[in-house]
């Protein structure tokens, strides 16, 4: 069963974001204003949704998203991505002059901005009762569910092969380097604690300290990878053979070439959310889209086209059509194919929103202390 959290609190953002801002305005307009030319033609409106949507799956969201809700509202959606997203919508935010409208990020992000950063919305068309306790806020509804999945290679580990998360960190009976994301510490720090002997019930408040103790028993044999699409390709050129990775990752990497395998016993999990830039000219418009886009058969397609998991809790996951490799590495769908996954624990929004910036501070200062 996936553990659930009970409680979301929307602490205030932090101050101190600042950078420079640089961005071409690509369209601007008024309220929409949907008119039809013609029997059968799409409705027309001088409105432009600007989504900040970092990541690859910019395709996916196009073909299950963007092209349906323009076809039936004519709101065009142009999309851009940004390293530094988070200091950009500060900085618009704070300047008063808000070009983006709507984003999607890590479940931690809604809770740490909300209010700040974000528009608190009513969400109509989207009750709190289609998702899961504890994953919505006023600002925000969840996408899509992933895992910090632990896999090893199944061409190197034959005879003897990991079955614990505590296998991650025996290097003696296991050789080999393991490939982790150096720039985000979500579900490592719980993956170490879990090993080092802590209930994944009692995971948060989470001891920092003695999570990264525990990846440094293993330090010289971690590969550090600035990104995901690096982590993948250290797997396909066997460069590595354990990573702890986001389970939409080891599918792709699979399919690549690699040769890994699940190991079904801790697994640490998250998502993402849709929410409206506090301040956007469009607003009304973003949360309209946002409604269409988390409507079932939306999500449905969406997970067809990546392999992702919706968190809405009235999609049937028997009904996505997954492929083997992606259906290999999903911990959500154990019920679904009548197969044991292993412990689920969410990563807490609330200490996540709280501590992500001292947590992820100590774990990139280990990297290169």
């Amino acid at each position: 069963m996936l553990k659930k959290k009970n409680r979301l609190r929307t602490p205030l953002a932090t101050a101190g974001l600042v950078g420079a801002l640089s961005i071409a305005l690509v369209a601007c307009g008024g309220t929409a204003n949907p008119a039809s030319t013609g029997e059968g033609a799409a409705p027309q409106s001088d409105v432009t949704l600007i989504w900040e949507a970092t990541g690859a799956s910019e395709d996916r969201r196009k073909i299950a998203y963007q092209d349906p809700f323009t076809a039936e509202t004519g709101i065009k959606i142009e999309s851009v991505s940004s390293p530094s997203a988070v200091a950009q919508i500060q900085t618009m935010v704070d300047a008063g002059n808000v070009i983006w409208d709507m984003t999607h990020k890590g479940s931690y992000t809604a809770n740490q901005y909300c209010g700040t950063l974000f528009e608190e919305l009513s969400f109509d068309g989207l009750s709190v009762d289609a998702f899961p306790e504890g994953s919505t806020t006023p600002c925000s509804r969840p996408v899509a569910r992933y895992g910090s999945a632990f896999a090893y290679d199944a061409a190197v580990y034959t005879d003897k092969v990991p079955t614990k998360i505590t296998d991650f960190f025996d290097v003696e009976t296991f050789p080999g380097k393991r490939v982790i994301l150096g720039t985000n510490a979500r579900g490592v720090l719980e993956a170490a604690l879990v090993a080092d002997g802590v209930h994944p019930d009692d995971l948060f408040p989470m001891d920092v300290d003695r999570a990264i103790a525990k990846l440094d028993t293993i330090k010289d044999d971690i590969i550090f990878s600035p990104t995901l699409p690096a982590l993948q390709q250290t797997l396909v050129d066997k460069q590595a053979t354990m990573t702890l990775a986001l389970t939409g990752t080891l599918p792709t990497a699979n399919d690549a070439g690699a040769t890994m395998a699940p190991v079904w016993d801790f697994t640490a999990w998250s998502f993402d959310a849709f929410m409206v830039i506090k301040g956007s000219k469009h607003a009304a418009e973003a949360e309209q889209f946002i409604e269409f886009a988390l409507q079932p058969e939306r999500v449905k397609h969406y997970a067809e086209l990546g392999g992702t998991t919706p968190v809405r809790l009235d999609v049937d996951l028997a009904t996505i059509k997954y492929t083997d490799s992606q259906k290999l590495f999903n911990p959500f769908i154990g019920e679904v194919i009548d197969e044991e996954r292993g412990t689920l624990t969410l990563q807490d929004p609330d200490w996540w929103a709280e501590n992500s910036s001292s947590a992820t501070e100590a774990y990139v200062a280990w990297q290169v202390g």
